[in-house]
């Protein structure tokens, strides 16, 4: 799916709402930005102001809060994930059965990932890719490839993931002022630019092993009109507006 951020961040509450309520299974989602957005984490204060007025290719960047915590996401380039399910342990167990999950599916691509090791200076970083904490996973060479973030109702959770796959320097360089050459490089399984069949691939290995982990079968599923209205009702509370 790809829609705005106000959009995406109100289904993913929605679906999660569902769960709670019993009108819903656990829900697993993928999708892309569009336009390209700037993700708040829930509880982040304190941003550059100049991100109210961005620009990329001629498109105004989006700035949009999300339901879940962590720091500031850049959407360029990248591919969301967003699952809700109940949970059956702690947080940090959560954490680590749906990270290995998503381990063993960039496995068949023949890209290691490990777990960051970042530690309490993460919550001085505006920029959630500048640093990798215990939920994120790294590539050997210190690349962060997923950032991943959760929101907690009762027993409920809803986790959000971004996978960087094709992101642009000079943006990143734009809006956190880090310099193009600073940073690891892709893995190179991922092709060079937007692959959809490529991305479909991905897709269906994240699916199996997330099945495979949490012993759940997802089923594809449209959005009804009634929920179609509830998402496009909840979005303006997601949307940061524009300013000077």
């Amino acid at each position: 799916m790809v829609a705005c951020g106000a959009t995406q961040m109100a289904l993913d509450t929605l679906l999660l709402e569902q769960l709670i309520a019993g009108q819903q299974a656990p829900t697993l989602r993928f999708y892309r930005w569009q336009p390209i957005a700037i993700s708040l984490g829930y509880h982040q204060k304190d941003w550059p102001q100049h991100w109210r007025a961005l620009s990329f290719n001629g498109q105004s960047v989006d700035l949009v809060r999300r339901p879940s915590g962590g720091r500031a996401v850049m959407h360029q380039g990248d591919l969301t994930y967003a699952i809700a399910l109940p949970m059956t342990g702690s947080r940090d167990s959560a954490y680590q059965q749906l990270c290995d999950a998503l381990i063993a599916a960039w496995q068949r691509f023949g890209v290691a990932l490990d777990y960051g090791r970042a530690g309490g200076s993460y919550r001085h970083q505006a920029n959630c890719f500048a640093l990798a904490t215990a939920a994120d996973l790294v590539t050997p060479s210190g690349y962060k490839l997923i950032g991943s973030a959760q929101l907690r109702r009762d027993r409920y959770l809803l986790q959000h993931g971004s996978i960087r796959l094709w992101p642009d320097a000079d943006l990143s360089a734009q809006v956190f002022g880090q310099a193009p050459a600073s940073a690891a490089s892709p893995p190179a399984a991922i092709p060079q630019t937007v692959d959809e069949g490529w991305l479909a691939q991905l897709s269906a290995a994240i699916v199996e092993e997330l099945a495979r982990s949490l012993n759940v079968r997802f089923v594809t599923q449209p959005l009804s009109p009634n929920e179609q209205a509830q998402v496009a009702a909840k979005a303006a509370q997601f949307a940061i507006p524009a300013g000077p």
